[in-house]
């Protein structure tokens, strides 16, 4: 039985506008984006840390939070007579900041004040669009054992991923003794680590940083009050390096950024795998999120093959392959869907508006009939009518109207577009 970590307090970066997830963050923060038919990635850091006995977190965010408050607020309600929370930390102005969060370091250095109402010994920072299953209790200790004043989570990455990371370089005892940000590739012979011989086999030899921080408070505290810095990755950490004692703390499981709408779609397939490397059946890493009571799923001459369903659809599909089918979904007779991440609704239309809509020819929330989609991310509520075709894939164009966008080939169909009857892209 691991022990409580009451000497811990995570704090959850949200990150900024969210631009390179564009359209998913046009009306949502970053952290708030569904993931996996039913969650919201924030719901993977919080995982991580409630797997960690770890219950006392801030989520630090600035744009389009509202709907990420109504998700906290309606998913993690612990015991009145625990000190267990999750506090959104929206940015404020106030006498002393009275600018927006510049970056992630100014983000905890504007909420510091919050932070330091609790009792805690190591603040634990983490990104809010990672996508991992980690035991923080064994960082905790490494950083502990070691007497490290900062650890950082490190990935063993290969030559060809390397150049998109901090590459940091570490001595005999795994502490960091030099970094550097984004390295151009002739530069990479002389940032090779220590790595374990299963990373070696596999050609990684390089120490990418993970954007996840253990902290001792008082260095923190000591850190912010310098106003100049405003970023971890790219001041704070350059700048402890050959200063304070850094531990590197290699992690060798699943873990990506979801940075962009190709990472994101790529790791929502992912899930669909025979063995996904990101297991959501397991006992041990439970991934949290709102229960909502929903009803079980209702199919009708669908065939289904690797695939997730979430609850509460209503499927009359002819086909749906190796695609994650998000909540409330409902999807016509005769239609085809092909490697996709349909994220589902917010809500069921009544059967008064159903025979409303059909009257006056609106189509329904969900997705039509006859209708063939591949490649393709559809955002929540989108009103998708009968015969419509979309083709995802590198022929397409990157493009961007109102009603849908391609990235890298995926077609990323809004949040409650309404699509017409025959509506096609080739």
């Amino acid at each position: 039985m691991k022990a409580k970590r009451k000497n811990v307090i995570a704090i959850i970066l949200g990150g900024g506008q969210g631009s390179r997830l564009y359209p998913l963050t046009e009306t949502r923060s970053k952290p708030a984006v569904p993931i996996g038919g039913k969650y919201r990635l924030v719901d993977i850091p919080i995982s991580n840390c409630m797997n960690s006995d770890i219950y006392r977190m801030f989520v630090l965010t600035q744009f389009n939070s509202a709907s990420l408050n109504a998700h906290i607020k309606n998913t993690y309600t612990f015991s009145a007579f625990s000190q267990a929370f999750v506090d959104i930390l929206a940015a404020e102005q106030t006498p002393d900041n009275p600018t927006w969060f510049q970056g992630t370091a100014d983000a905890v250095r504007q909420c510091m004040p919050h932070f330091l109402n609790h009792d805690f010994d190591y603040a634990l920072i983490l990104s809010g669009d990672q996508l991992y299953q980690m035991d923080f209790n064994d960082m905790i200790e490494e950083h502990i054992k070691n007497e490290a004043d900062i650890t950082i989570a490190t990935l063993p990455v290969n030559d060809k991923d390397a150049p998109e990371f901090g590459i940091l370089k570490t001595d005999d005892k795994s502490c960091i003794s030099a970094f550097i940000e984004k390295p151009a590739a002739e530069l990479l012979p002389n940032w090779k680590s220590d790595v374990s011989e299963e990373m070696k086999a596999q050609g990684k030899n390089y120490l990418a940083s993970m954007g996840i921080y253990i902290f001792n408070k008082k260095l923190l505290v000591d850190l912010m009050t310098n106003s100049e810095t405003k970023d971890f990755g790219k001041e704070i950490i350059p700048q402890a390096v050959g200063v304070n004692k850094i531990l590197s703390y290699q992690y060798e499981g699943y873990w990506t950024d979801i940075g962009n709408i190709d990472s994101f779609f790529e790791a929502n397939i992912g899930l669909t795998d025979d063995v996904p490397q990101f297991n959501l059946f397991d006992n041990d890493n439970k991934i949290y999120t709102r229960p909502r009571m929903l009803p079980p799923s209702k199919f009708h001459k669908t065939m289904i093959d690797k695939s997730l369903i979430s609850e509460g659809c209503i499927l009359n599909a002819k086909e749906i392959n190796k695609s994650v089918i998000g909540i409330r979904s409902r999807i016509g007779e005769d239609s085809v869907i092909q490697n996709c991440y349909v994220m589902g609704s917010d809500f069921y239309q009544s059967i008064e508006n159903i025979n409303e809509d059909l009257k006056n020819n609106v189509n329904l929330i969900g997705i039509g009939e006859r209708c063939f989609i591949k490649n393709a991310l559809i955002d929540k509520n989108c009103r998708i009518g009968n015969d419509v075709y979309i083709n995802g894939g590198s022929h397409l164009e990157n493009t961007s109207n109102p009603l849908y966008a391609v990235k890298d080939g995926i077609v990323v169909i809004k949040k409650g577009a309404i699509i017409p009857n025959g509506f096609s892209i080739k």
